[in-house]
């Protein structure tokens, strides 16, 4: 089921309507990703009063440098840290709209739904990413004495949180908040399950770029076939 789900979301890539929310989705994705590298690259640069070093890639000289290749290259392996609660952010801002794509195509005789607010959206999304880093910055700091239990709680950790959020965006926009919340209970271990593969490839340079998209769509395919059930 959610193999097939993740098959249906590639499918609809050359879809006009979901490729433009794929284009937009990877554009805020790197301007968060640059935003965030320019803040931490001035946060540092103002305490040591200077130009910083980084491995491979050298001085790094605030705004001269903050487009550079070897900033490029940074930023890459900067994104591996912050994609999931970028993921996060970006399912927030666009689930609507990949939602409706993919119902449109796949689920055509379903009845409109209202559109959620910006403000309800927003209040979730900074409600969720406080959750999201609260949580990363505690397993981070327990890294020393889980050992080999480090990354596995990782991914666990972040599969739950992602799953749990992204299938109640999805189901939301049909069931309603305490609707939703009730389904993703009764389905709880595929929707683990589903969030724990999504945060493999958010690992990966590049690849990490398109999951969020993907992950959305995927996710509302998820629910049609859990609320059939």
């Amino acid at each position: 089921m959610i193999i097939a789900s993740f098959y249906k979301a590639i499918a609809q890539l050359p879809d006009p309507r979901f490729r433009r929310v794929l284009i937009l989705g990877i554009a805020l994705t790197l301007a968060l990703l640059v935003g965030a590298y320019a803040i931490l690259l001035w946060l540092v640069q103002s305490i040591t009063a200077g130009p910083i070093e980084l491995p491979f890639v050298g001085p790094v000289t605030w705004l001269g440098d903050l487009l550079s290749w070897g900033s490029a290259i940074f930023m890459i392996f900067l994104s591996m840290i912050l994609m999931i609660p970028v993921a996060s952010a970006v399912t927030s801002l666009f689930l609507e709209d990949i939602a409706q794509a993919v119902e449109d195509k796949y689920y055509p005789n379903l009845p409109p739904v209202p559109r959620v607010s910006i403000a309800d959206g927003l209040r979730d999304t900074v409600n969720f990413l406080g959750v999201l880093i609260g949580l990363n910055i505690l397993i981070l700091l327990a890294y020393p004495f889980l050992l080999i239990f480090a990354i596995p709680a990782h991914f666990a950790m972040n599969g739950y949180l992602l799953g749990r959020e992204y299938f109640q965006i999805a189901a939301m926009r049909r069931l309603g908040r305490e609707g939703a919340r009730a389904l993703r209970r009764k389905h709880r271990l595929t929707i683990l399950v589903a969030g724990c593969l999504m945060v493999a490839p958010l690992t990966v340079p590049l690849l990490n770029l398109i999951i969020p998209i993907l992950g959305a769509a995927t996710f509302t395919h998820l629910f049609h076939a859990l609320n059939r059930r």
